[in-house]
């Protein structure tokens, strides 16, 4: 036991050190034999009660309440009982997994920190945009604008709308962000084909898609029906937010293909473009609320930045996964799973 050898080598020495002093003067071998031994025991009993008493029972204890800790149980129950039958060495092992514990912490509060101000931030900006433009088009119709120019108010008045629309849109989606992360909005699970449900979403985005000169085209390599089990709605959601983001970011005549596969017990939907793609330092933030890889394009197409980040959540709720693999220039392929039934 570390503890034991620790005390007997501190005993040798103390003893050693005595001895010789002695036969430094004594010059008497027998005599030296006998200081040695008998200071060797002296001592020995010394350390043992010394750091019994007042070192290693303080650790043990300092281990306990460390141990206990880590497991979550009551700091008063049990700390009589034995669980180490090396104390420092644990006691050492312990704290350097309690630190790096501690650190990862430490380092997620501040990148949730972070992320507040960022979102605070973003947010603000976001309301701020629209209600300025608004009070603009206001100030301008209450300054007389609708008698000088009744043709001009029009537009204003249109242009008005069109920004409470915006506001709508990004109270509606934070809404329901809060929702799914709270778990307040349900997720109603049920058996439903995919195919069927891609058709009806590129059908309903066609006219959209031939606005920006995009071809939709749906690879459906599986044959007869592909029944799937999660939120018809929601899923609806999800195909609606991917396609429509690939007609916004994609680059005239170009293209958005959907291609569904068949894994062991899951279907794999992809919905790829040869759009404008992201750059490879955005991707690991592509989900975040109101992140925005190109601002300026962004802000001009519209919409709250918060599709993606609700795709995520959706996703989660479903206990699936989604992810994206884009190159700047080439395009994007977002991909997600389903419960196969």
């Amino acid at each position: 036991m570390k503890f034991r050898s620790l005390i007997i080598l501190n005993a040798v020495l103390v003893s050693l050190a005595i001895a010789l002093v002695n036969f430094y003067f004594q010059r008497d071998v027998f005599y030296l034999i006998i200081t040695f031994i008998s200071s060797l025991i002296i001592s020995f009993c010394f350390f043992y009660f010394l750091m019994e008493r007042y070192i290693y029972s303080k650790i043990k204890i300092i281990y306990k309440l460390i141990h206990h800790l880590k497991l979550g149980k009551d700091l008063k129950d049990n700390l009589g009982e034995q669980i180490s039958r090396d104390p420092i060495g644990d006691v050492q092992k312990e704290v350097r997994e309690w630190a790096i514990d501690k650190k990862e912490e430490i380092d997620a509060l501040k990148n949730q920190e972070k992320f507040r101000r960022e979102f605070l931030s973003n947010i603000s900006h976001e309301f701020k945009t629209p209600l300025f433009t608004i009070q603009g088009y206001i100030d301008a119709l209450q300054d007389g604008l609708i008698e000088e120019d009744p043709l001009l108010a029009n537009s204003f008045l249109n242009k008005a709308a069109n920004n409470l629309d915006r506001l709508s849109y990004l109270i509606k989606d934070i809404d329901e962000i809060s929702k799914l992360e709270s778990g307040e909005l349900p997720i109603n699970f049920q058996q439903f084909d995919i195919i069927l449900l891609i058709n009806e979403v590129l059908e309903s985005l066609e006219l959209k898609a031939q606005k920006h000169k995009i071809k939709l085209v749906f690879k459906d390599k599986l044959k007869g029906h592909t029944m799937v089990f999660a939120d018809r709605e929601k899923i609806r959601q999800v195909l609606i937010n991917l396609i429509s983001n690939s007609i916004k970011y994609g680059n005239e005549d170009g293209k958005t293909t959907v291609r569904i596969f068949e894994l062991h017990d899951q279907i794999l939907v992809e919905v790829a473009d040869n759009g404008i793609g992201i750059d490879e330092k955005n991707l690991p933030r592509i989900f975040e609320r109101f992140f925005r890889t190109e601002k300026s394009r962004a802000r001009e197409i519209g919409g709250s930045g918060l599709g993606l980040s609700i795709v995520k959540h959706i996703m989660e709720a479903h206990q699936q996964t989604i992810s994206v693999r884009s190159k700047e220039g080439v395009g994007s392929t977002f991909g997600f799973t389903l419960e196969k039934k």
